[in-house]
């Protein structure tokens, strides 16, 4: 269960039917689509995987209490805003220039209802303000597969974007 004091959170939790995610947060497959791409379609950084889903769906819950630690997947992900008091920040780096893109997601004037993240990036988020939440969608094409999916070892990020040290240090568990 969340700490988080929100009413609302915990309705949501029960109401979405959603299961803590290994990267931080809560979460649930609502899509995994019938169509798939098979090996010679796919790109080459699936190594030559089996066929894949063509694309999946899931609502992912974040509460200021956690966030979702750096990770990297082999698909872009889409991520679309739904609902919450306080805007979701995802911080994207670059694995070839080592620039970091914040995708500033909510209802605020500065912020988008829609963002992507491309296929190999290291990205992780949190919500910003005390006592804030978001609840978010994330598409991924192709399909999410776990064993696409490679969390991130702080004392590697950091060797490899000492640029990022703070950001890294926040949003890392080891």
């Amino acid at each position: 269960m969340t700490s988080h004091q929100d009413p609302q959170v915990a309705q949501l939790i029960a109401k979405l039917d959603l299961q803590p995610h290994p990267e931080g947060g809560w979460y649930k497959e609502t899509y995994r689509s019938s169509d798939t791409i098979g090996a010679a379609g796919l790109p080459d950084r699936f190594g030559g995987e089996s066929a894949k889903s063509a694309a999946t769906g899931i609502y992912f819950l974040l509460t200021c209490e956690n966030f979702s630690a750096f990770h990297k997947i082999k698909s872009d992900e889409g991520w679309h805003f739904y609902a919450g008091p306080g805007g979701l920040r995802v911080y994207d780096i670059s694995p070839t220039t080592g620039e970091m893109t914040v995708h500033r997601l909510g209802p605020g004037e500065d912020e988008v209802f829609q963002s992507w993240v491309p296929a190999n990036h290291w990205f992780g988020s949190r919500v910003e303000g005390k006592g804030n939440w978001a609840l978010v969608g994330c598409t991924v094409s192709p399909g999410f597969e776990f064993a696409d999916f490679e969390m991130a070892k702080r004392k590697d990020l950091l060797a490899a974007f000492p640029q990022h040290q703070q950001i890294i240090q926040e949003l890392t568990r080891e």
